[in-house]
């Protein structure tokens, strides 16, 4: 039987690999810190499924080389109005 961190751990990941998410949104969804989340994700899932640990990798992978774009928009749109 699963413990309630291993089980937090699937579900995190289960659920950025299905909405493309964020970790700050996918923490901002489940009430818990971006540290929880990235130590979850990076640290415990790996032990848990190591498939699904894989595929988080590469979403999450996506998600920092499309940062900087974010980051810049953002700047954008508070400078503008």
């Amino acid at each position: 039987m699963r413990s309630n961190i291993e089980e937090r751990a699937v579900e995190l990941a289960e659920y950025i690999i299905e909405n493309r998410s964020t970790v700050r949104a996918t923490a901002k969804r489940f009430g818990v810190s971006k540290s929880t989340v990235h130590k979850d994700l990076s640290e415990r899932l790996e032990n848990i499924d190591r498939p699904l640990y894989v595929q988080v990798r590469e979403v999450l992978a996506i998600n920092k080389a499309e940062r900087h774009i974010r980051g810049g928009l953002a700047t954008q749109r508070k400078f503008k109005g």
